[in-house]
């Protein structure tokens, strides 16, 4: 089965990364159109990374690689003209994105089915610690790393970009503008914090 965790040794592809990053200026200095450009140019990115959290969901599901792009994108207008540092800060705040998009589908389908609709997702030896492959419910690990964040918001960060974002642990480090060791002992601790959190 494939792995849903991209961020071991698929990096999110730096080709164009010049452009990007001039276009994240331009947005920041209020350009709108600049806007629409970079997510031409990210588009294929920001579609891998929601295939890659979608493609293990349970069959029939109703949220599709394509609306979490395009609802990704409709959030992420209203923050066009953010102050944006550079590519890994934008991926990291699409990450979180990703992560409310699931997270409300998931109440939605909850709601609708009275509990009967929880979605779960599969988590990795790469989140778990060990080999096996469990499933959790993704309102459980949105609480998760709620109760996480309240004791280092920034261990639920790196959550967000590795697991919900794909990103490696370089790109991880440069978004948190933080070091590439910090990142790794952050993810270490959060991956043993939840294996314990949702045991």
């Amino acid at each position: 089965m494939a792995d849903p965790l991209q961020e071991v040794g698929e990096p999110i592809p730096n080709e164009g990364s010049g452009e990007v990053t001039r276009l994240l200026a331009a947005c920041s200095g209020g350009n709108q159109a600049a806007f629409d450009r970079l997510i031409d140019r990210v588009y294929d990115d920001l579609r891998r990374i929601a295939h890659a959290r979608l493609r293990d969901e349970r069959e029939g599901h109703t949220l599709s690689t394509t609306a979490v792009v395009h609802e990704c994108y409709l959030r992420l207008v209203p923050q066009a003209t953010a102050t944006w540092r550079d590519r890994a800060h934008f991926f990291a705040v699409a990450s979180r994105v990703i992560r409310h998009i699931l997270i409300d589908h998931a109440r939605r389908a909850r709601a609708r089915k009275r509990g009967a609709g929880a979605v779960h997702i599969p988590l990795r030896d790469e989140l778990t610690g060990d080999g096996d492959i469990s499933t959790v419910e993704l309102l459980e690990l949105d609480e998760a790393l709620r109760a996480l964040a309240e004791h280092d918001c920034r261990l639920e960060q790196v959550v967000e970009c590795r697991f919900f974002g794909g990103m490696t642990a370089k790109d991880t480090a440069e978004a948190l503008n933080t070091s590439l060791r910090t990142v790794e002992r952050d993810w270490a601790r959060a991956k043993a914090y939840l294996f314990e959190a949702l045991s």
